[in-house]
């Protein structure tokens, strides 16, 4: 008797798909979560297998067979393919895809894997000590990184690559400790991670305050079940202890740890401070990683031996089978919102996980998101307040920079000049932060005022000098710099505005005797390149720092005593409704960067708009007072937290058949109990070539809100342009000024 199986598929269909087992694979298990190689049209495509044997609905005859079960070394336990199932419903999103988003890339692929625990280094444990002694008596004393690499896996134990690379060490450093057989190279054991006291180092731990150990001692009440607690800690109150505190209480019980962080930036720091308490396996999963790095993480912590994973987004999918806890590090941040493809929110599954799993989940912030504060008053969440910083370090004081009347040279006042020399003359260190990269913004003809647009997104290139290029930065597309204006053919082009590529460049001009560094996307591209600048600015080798939103998200450099922003207006003024809360969380947590060891902080905030009341607010009141009162605003305007929210985008290559395909849909719509806004222009109407829409649906409950995106959903399959508009569903979308 043929057995059949409902199989996940990556395709963009919202179903599942009948296969059958053939004859020849009959005598081996086949267990739900199982990765299968199936045909798929004229396409080999690997799926999961989601439910047991069925009896097909179709023609038996019709239904093709399953080519290949590939090794259970990569199957998804029960619990994994029960989260990602909810998950698919919640998002609306094709099911198949899902999973597939959720698996390594090579695990999509069909090859064949090396399953086997990745390659680590380790001291010689055969050596001896005068043996040690003799060889390491080879190491020049020039060649410092290998004796510090020695060093650090004297310390640590066995590391594995992505470990030792970013902790700023090269393959040929490596290579060279293992020529001189200092080193054993083997496979890191596979054995379920098991804690022993002796692997915390206790000399690092840091003395609690009495608010630090009042919080570690509420959440330790509630390890090994369900609790979301949100820490509401100003920034240098310590959060990261508290964390490190409570991940020793799990790890006691032999449990793992996933610690979620926005920004890959944030990774090389957190990691040092990880593996300065801890000395288990801790594996790491972000982009920076290549497809082999991110299968070994993924490998390591399903079979349970790395014992804590650092991870991005998406590592909130890692098969941990005794995991103890999960912790969302920046909570507010919008980075943990995937925008293209499967639109989850890293921090929301974080919660669903620890639900479905009965663990405790752990929400950080200095500026928690509006909703985390909703939930936390409605008693959804325990509420954890960090008020105090350790020490004598105090809160950077906050100034508001009139630049309307006065001249600017190259984008700094004349008080920013004065603050700036008068901190670098004390050997501090200066934080100028323009969250826009390259060198311009734009290039433009002084004769008649032609901006270079791309054709694509109607939005203007901006300027990299470095790589004389002209960068679209919404569609990614680049073309050489034109010499002559398209419209009157003058030769007088010139850059409009500025961008951290020319700030940096230009500071080297106002203070010739100062170091600047850049760290924005472009800058930090190459593998190692953000954690060798974020060291040498440790070592004050660079007095002047220059960055984007990456340089301000939790990176703590004692020696910064004044930050300058630069240009916030631009978000004074925007179509999402979100944009105050976004703006109040940066300027918060770009000023945080200010006076975090014992000397004090100055933040100076250049604007043309000294009286606007947000800046008024958080300026005088600090961000709580903000979220209060913005809080109050949402509920009388009925947006979310106090309403739900899904959006539905449309875009085609013809302005008017998005508009229409939307208008369509939603006027078939009868009896919703949710308001419908629009179809309307997406703020930024062309992108890439196309025409964009919005359909908003706005819900008084996740129900109502679910039940309508729906209907939408199988109206939008069965209208008969499906195959000429792009459409997609985004639920809970962060951000709607695109």
């Amino acid at each position: 008797m043929p057995r059949f199986f409902d199989i996940a598929i990556p395709v963009p269909m919202r179903q599942t798909f009948t296969y059958r087992l053939p004859e020849r694979l009959s005598g081996q298990d086949v267990e739900v979560g199982r990765r299968v190689q199936v045909p798929f049209g004229n396409r080999t495509l690997i799926g999961v297998v989601l439910s047991e044997p069925v009896d097909p609905e179709l023609d038996p005859e019709k239904i093709k067979d399953i080519q290949a079960l590939l090794p259970q070394e990569s199957q998804l336990d029960e619990q994994q393919v029960k989260f990602l199932l909810t998950c698919a419903r919640y998002y609306h999103h094709p099911v198949g895809d899902v999973f597939s988003q959720a698996l390594p890339v090579l695990l999509r692929q069909a090859n064949d894997i090396d399953l086997r625990q990745p390659l680590c280094w380790q001291v010689e444990p055969s050596l001896s000590d005068d043996d040690l002694a003799e060889k390491l008596a080879s190491i020049a004393k020039t060649a410092v990184k290998q004796q510090a690499l020695f060093a650090l896996l004297k310390k640590q134990g066995a590391m594995t690559w992505p470990q030792i690379r970013l902790s700023g060490f090269s393959k040929a450093q490596l290579n060279a400790l293992l020529k001189k057989e200092l080193l054993l190279e083997s496979r890191l054991p596979s054995k379920v991670f098991r804690f022993e006291p002796k692997l915390v180092a206790t000399e690092n731990k840091l003395q609690l305050t009495t608010e630090q150990a009042l919080v570690v001692s509420q959440i330790s009440q509630h390890l090994n079940q369900f609790s979301c607690h949100l820490i509401d800690g100003i920034t240098g109150s310590g959060k990261t202890e508290v964390y490190l505190q409570v991940m020793e209480k799990v790890l006691q019980q032999h449990q793992q740890v996933l610690v979620i962080v926005p920004e890959i930036g944030l990774t090389p720091q957190t990691l040092h401070r990880f593996e300065q308490r801890f000395n288990v396996p801790i594996m790491l999963h972000h982009s920076g990683l290549n497809d082999g790095e991110r299968l070994q993480t993924w490998q390591s912590a399903r079979l349970g031996s790395a014992a804590i994973v650092l991870a991005t987004r998406s590592g909130v999918f890692t098969p941990m089978p005794n995991l103890g806890l999960i912790i969302v590090d920046e909570e507010h941040d919008s980075s943990l919102k995937q925008q293209e493809g499967f639109r989850y929110h890293s921090r929301d599954l974080a919660i669903l996980r620890a639900r479905q799993q009965q663990l405790p989940v752990i929400l950080g912030s200095a500026t928690p998101s509006l909703e985390s504060l909703h939930n936390a008053q409605l008693q959804r969440y325990h509420y954890h307040r960090l008020t105090q910083r350790p020490g004598n370090s105090k809160l950077a004081s906050m100034q508001l920079v009139d630049i309307s009347t006065q001249p600017l040279v190259y984008g700094l006042s004349g008080l920013v000049q004065q603050a700036m020399r008068t901190t670098l003359e004390k050997g501090e260190q200066v934080l100028l932060f323009l969250n826009r990269r390259g060198f311009a913004p734009a290039i433009a003809c002084q004769e008649c005022h032609w901006v270079c647009e791309c054709q694509r997104c109607n939005r203007p290139y901006t300027f990299h000098h470095n790589q004389q290029l002209l960068v679209c930065h919404h569609c990614g597309s680049q073309r050489r710099v034109q010499k002559q204006c398209q419209q009157c053919g003058s030769v007088r082009l010139s850059p409009m505005g500025q961008g951290t590529e020319q700030l940096e460049q230009r500071l080297a001009e106002l203070f010739t005797h100062y170091k600047a560094v850049r760290i924005d996307r472009d800058s930090t591209r190459r593998k190692g390149e953000l954690e060798k600048r974020l060291e040498a600015i440790a070592d004050n080798e660079y007095q002047i720092l220059v960055g984007t939103q990456m340089l301000a998200k939790g990176h703590h450099f004692p020696n910064v005593t004044l930050v300058v922003m630069l240009d916030v207006d631009g978000a004074l003024f925007s179509y999402d409704f979100r944009a105050p809360e976004k703006m109040a969380q940066l300027l918060v947590q770009v000023a945080g960067r200010a006076g975090r060891a014992s000397k004090p902080g100055k933040v100076l905030i250049q604007t043309h708009y000294p009286q606007h009341p947000l800046l008024q607010d958080l300026v005088n009141n600090g961000y709580e007072h903000f979220a209060r009162f913005a809080l109050m605003e949402r509920q009388q305007a009925m947006m979310p937290p106090y309403s739900f929210q899904g959006l539905v985008r449309a875009e085609a290559n013809n302005a008017y058949l998005p508009e229409q395909f939307l208008r369509d849909i939603s006027s078939q719509l009868n009896n919703s109990e949710c308001a419908l806004c629009g179809p309307v222009a997406a703020p930024m109407e062309k992108k890439a070539g196309k025409f964009r829409f919005h359909l908003t649906i706005l819900g008084k409950d996740r129900k109502s809100l679910h039940q309508t995106t729906q209907l939408l959903i199988q109206l939008a399959e069965h209208h008969p342009n499906k195959n000429k508009v792009r459409w997609h569903v985004d639920i809970d979308p962060q951000d709607m000024s695109w």
